[in-house]
């Protein structure tokens, strides 16, 4: 087991290729951003610090991701689980919520990304949920790459949630398929996923993704999410580019 963590973590730190050189570019990625707390520990700052300087990442890999061609980048925001951390920092997180939504996406807007939000939004302050909303109908337009911020998010909780729609559909068992457990999903126009990237060395993928990360590569980095740009972005893909994927097959 060692020696293949070791051989994951080798891979995950792959250069990357010269610009312009990546001949097969993962078209729909997913990032879980890690790292934020230890990245504001690590430099004796409080830890809403370190999610602060996570939204100047992630807009700046948002720009990375448009230059290379990706389609649809989701990131994982906020877990179902991360309710259970102290009151003082989940307080804090809504409010860098909020700041990200009314100064780093209205320049992410700009260069033609659509915004949307993936989960529950029933525990959200009001105020964070009609931003959402605005930030949804105003980027209703756009297609230069579609951005999924997956907030209050659960891959058990989604899933549950498809079954308990589909059951109080009166659908026959006979007729449940994975395309109507698909169509019940939170995003049902979201392809699935090519590529998993995992920030901080942490090697597991956390309740994320579960239905759409049946056949993703995935890809483990040790750099804190704080400090992840478009180089990183780029090994990742390069990465990617290196393996075959074989859905089962030969």
């Amino acid at each position: 087991m060692l020696s293949l963590l070791s051989r994951i973590r080798t891979l995950a730190r792959v250069r990357p290729l010269p610009e312009g050189a990546l001949p097969e570019v993962a078209q729909n990625v997913a990032i879980i951003m890690d790292g934020n707390g230890r990245w504001a520990r690590r430099r004796g700052l409080p830890t809403a610090a370190g999610h602060r300087a996570g939204t100047r990442a992630l807009r700046r890999v948002v720009e990375a991701a448009i230059d290379v061609g990706v389609q649809n980048l989701v990131v994982y925001a906020f877990s179902t689980e991360n309710w259970s951390r102290p009151q003082d920092e989940i307080d804090a997180l809504m409010e860098i919520f909020g700041e990200t939504i009314e100064r780093e996406l209205p320049d992410l807007a700009e260069q033609g990304v659509r915004i949307r939000f993936i989960g529950r939004r029933d525990r959200a302050p009001e105020a964070l949920r009609r931003r959402m909303e605005s930030t949804e109908d105003r980027t209703a337009l756009n297609s230069r790459i579609g951005l999924w911020i997956a907030f209050d998010y659960g891959g058990r909780s989604e899933l549950v949630r498809a079954a308990r729609r589909i059951a109080e559909s009166g659908l026959e068992p006979s007729e449940i398929d994975e395309n109507v457990l698909a169509a019940n999903l939170y995003a049902p126009e979201l392809p699935d996923l090519d590529l998993l990237i995992r920030t901080s060395g942490e090697v597991r993928v956390s309740n994320f993704m579960l239905w759409q990360l049946a056949y993703a590569e995935l890809v483990f980095v040790d750099r804190l999410w704080p400090d992840f740009d478009d180089r990183d972005l780029r090994g990742a893909l390069a990465e990617y580019a290196q393996r075959r994927r074989r859905f089962g097959g030969r």
